[in-house]
C-alpha cells in the first residue's frame, strides 16, 4: 500500500498575507480577509459539523493589514455609521462616530468589520488573533513574515531571493 504524502502538509501550513487597505472599500475588504482567516481559499478547507467541533480543522492564514487610516466606505456611511458598546452598567452606553474612530483607532474599524464577517463560533477569537492591523504603512516585526502579496497571491520577491539568490531579476538593458 502506497503512503504518498503529497502537498497536504503544505496546504495546512499557515502563510502570512499582506493587505494594503489604501482606497479599499471596508465591507469588501473585510469579507476577503475573513475568507482568508477561515482558510476557505485552501483545498483542504473543511467546514466541519456544527455538532462535532473537535473534528473541525482551523487551517486559516495570518493577515497583516496596513494603511487602515486610508480605508473608504461606500454611500453616506462616513457620516451615518456609529459604533456602540455597553459596559453593562446603568448609563454605560458608549457611542463613537466613524470619523472620530478613524482618527483615534482606525484598526478597530477593520477588526470590527472582519469580526462581523466571521462565523459566531468557538474558533472566532482564534481567527481574529491572526489578524494584525496597523494604521500606517509600518508593520514592524511582521514585515519579515510576509510571504504572499494580496493583489495576485504570488510569493514576494524577497522570499524568492531568500530561497535561491540566483533568481535575481535582470533589469532591461543590462547584461
Amino acid at each position: 500500500m502506497s503512503q504518498a504524502i503529497g502537498n497536504t502538509a503544505l496546504a495546512y501550513a499557515r502563510v502570512w498575507h499582506h493587505v494594503d487597505a489604501s482606497d479599499r472599500i471596508l465591507g469588501k475588504l473585510a469579507q476577503r480577509i475573513a475568507y482568508v482567516l477561515m482558510g476557505k481559499h485552501k483545498p483542504v478547507y473543511d467546514k466541519g459539523n456544527y455538532l462535532v467541533q473537535a473534528l473541525a480543522v482551523d487551517c486559516g492564514d495570518y493577515v497583516v493589514v496596513t494603511n487602515a487610516r486610508n480605508i473608504q466606505v461606500s454611500g453616506r456611511k462616513e457620516e451615518q455609521l456609529v459604533y456602540r458598546k455597553h459596559s453593562m452598567y446603568p448609563g454605560g452606553l458608549k457611542e463613537e462616530k466613524f470619523t472620530d474612530l478613524m482618527e483615534t483607532k482606525p484598526h478597530e474599524i477593520i477588526v470590527h468589520a472582519v469580526s462581523g464577517m466571521l462565523p459566531k463560533n468557538k474558533l472566532r477569537n482564534r481567527r481574529l488573533a491572526r489578524l494584525k492591523v496597523f494604521g500606517g504603512s509600518n508593520m514592524g516585526i511582521y514585515r519579515n513574515n510576509i510571504l504572499k502579496r494580496w493583489e495576485d497571491g504570488t510569493l514576494s520577491d524577497d522570499y524568492i531571493l531568500k530561497l535561491d539568490p540566483a533568481n535575481r531579476f535582470q533589469k532591461p538593458g543590462r547584461s
